[in-house]
């Protein structure tokens, strides 16, 4: 199917999506909404960028009108999770552009802002609520919402709502919505404990996927930059910034501390910057990201708070000033540019003491990343036997800094092989132990108190003087998949291109 009205879409919907400028359905969309239609519950596996929110709003959208209903008072008709502020908010904007021009309302919820004001909006009901699990459970406690009438139910970004420490919330709130509801569950990863909750939430659900897990952007170009220390790590990447003066840098650090650090001493030295994290409040986030989307500032600085939750198109370079512990993160990351299909370039730094993160990060994705300068740990070099597979793989740049865009050098390289509803408020009992001010942490650790954040600088950098030879091999290699089957993990059915399983 190549076009939304193939998928199933009534007129207004398709008015909505032609007046703002959606032409195409992307493939999460093309195999999810027919499914989401049909009343079927989902898994869908897809990276960050690929259209996910349409994938499950539209069709969610589609029924809701058709259904006819209001909400009632303190009340919703269907839920959206998310595990930060700002993915939250990005859901919440584009759910309010498709639902244009008709009845339905998309109310949001988020930790960090007045409590009192999101009471004040649910008092009226809303169709739609988008929510951190945190800041909802504090509103279900205060008796401020309740979720009986809800018949839909998403978890968007699953894996990291587990990772972010979210899954006993996740099972309090699942309970709290009728169990004769449509569940749809979207992650960039299944680890375990994913295919463990939807087992226990979904029903006999579909699965779709788009996006092998690990695997980034076809159009970013990755380099890594070995280097000794931090203070030459930070020369490196201040000379990469003056070479790129017209593009828009997301700089990912590991502690929030870290990251205010760096921004300050960049926008010192003349680099218009501002960062993003867990101690800043939600109107000093909000007013960052606009400054970076508009192009009032040219770098963000930010820990992996931003790492989902950031969707602007005209971010060209992302620079991991330190590697992430988790190499799931490392996809994420990078996934802020080359969106929409443009180019982007991602550059890494990688101290001795990063080492084993690049060799997970490299393991994980099935490839060999461009070595733009240094040398690796004689020790800890990449095998270069025994890894099999083979791959063929384009490279340009200069050390991932483009000097204008104009060199370009195409090289080719091995890559290892991959393996493959009763009244009143429900659940009072679950929550009657619940201090709302612990799920208030829970919200402020989602907004970059996580784990990830927590951990300390390491020492990492590198000369300046040696980065502007051209860089070694870059091998774009894939994994190999496993064919389709009929059945996946609990009782989960892969669905095809076309909605029916396969």
């Amino acid at each position: 199917m190549s076009t939304f009205k193939e998928l199933g879409l009534s007129e207004q919907i398709l008015a909505t999506l032609s007046a703002n400028g959606f032409d195409k359905p992307t493939p999460i969309q093309t195999q999810a909404i027919p499914l989401v239609l049909k009343g079927h519950d989902l898994i869908g596996l897809a990276q960050t960028g690929t259209g996910k929110t349409a994938a499950f709003g539209l069709p969610m959208i589609e029924k809701l009108l058709a259904d006819g209903r209001r909400a009632d008072p303190r009340n919703i008709r269907a839920l959206v999770l998310a595990p930060t502020r700002e993915l939250v908010n990005q859901i919440a904007t584009n759910l309010r552009l498709f639902v244009k021009n008709t009845p339905l309302k998309i109310g949001l919820v988020v930790g960090g802002v007045s409590i009192n004001k999101q009471t004040e909006q649910l008092a009226r009901g809303v169709d739609i609520l988008v929510a951190t699990p945190g800041r909802l459970l504090d509103l279900v406690a205060r008796k401020a919402v309740t979720l009986t009438q809800g018949r839909y139910l998403v978890l968007d970004e699953a894996d990291q709502m587990l990772d972010l420490g979210f899954i006993h919330d996740l099972r309090k709130i699942s309970k709290l919505v009728p169990k004769n509801r449509q569940t749809l569950l979207f992650s960039a990863t299944m680890p375990k404990q994913i295919a463990e909750l939807a087992g226990e939430y979904l029903t006999d659900p579909l699965k779709v996927e788009v996006t092998p897990p690990g695997k980034a952007a076809d159009k970013v170009e990755q380099y890594v930059h070995f280097v000794p220390g931090k203070d030459l790590k930070t020369q490196i990447l201040k000379q990469s910034l003056t070479s790129n003066p017209d593009g828009l840098s997301l700089i990912f650090s590991r502690t929030k501390h870290g990251a205010e650090k760096l921004m300050k001493h960049l926008d010192h030295v003349g680099f218009k910057a501002a960062s993003i994290h867990g101690n800043k409040s939600q109107n000093q986030r909000e007013r960052a990201l606009k400054a970076f989307r508009d192009g009032e500032i040219r770098v963000l600085v930010a820990t992996d708070v931003a790492a989902r939750g950031i969707d602007i198109p005209g971010v060209t370079h992302v620079y991991n000033y330190d590697l992430p512990e988790v190499p799931d993160a490392y996809v994420h990351r990078i996934g802020r540019t080359a969106r929409n299909g443009r180019d982007g370039v991602a550059i890494a730094f990688c101290t001795p003491d990063e080492i084993r993160l690049l060799r997970d990060i490299e393991r994980l994705m099935g490839i060999e990343i461009a070595v733009a300068s240094g040398e690796a740990p004689a020790d800890q070099a990449r095998p270069s036997k025994g890894r099999g597979g083979r791959g063929n793989g384009q490279h340009r740049g200069n050390g991932g800094e483009r000097q204008g865009g104009n060199q370009r050098g195409n090289q080719r390289g091995k890559r290892p092989a991959r393996e493959p509803a009763a009244a009143g408020f429900a659940g009072d009992e679950l929550l009657r132990e619940d201090r709302p001010q612990k799920h208030e942490r829970r919200d402020h650790r989602a907004a970059g108190h996580g784990h990830q954040d927590a951990r300390s600088e390491g020492n990492r950098n590198h000369d300046a003087k040696k980065h502007h030879g051209r860089p070694g091999p870059k091998h774009d290699g894939r994994r190999q998949e496993p064919g389709n089957r009929r059945e996946d993990g609990r009782g989960m059915r892969r669905a095809d291109n076309r909605g029916r399983q396969g």
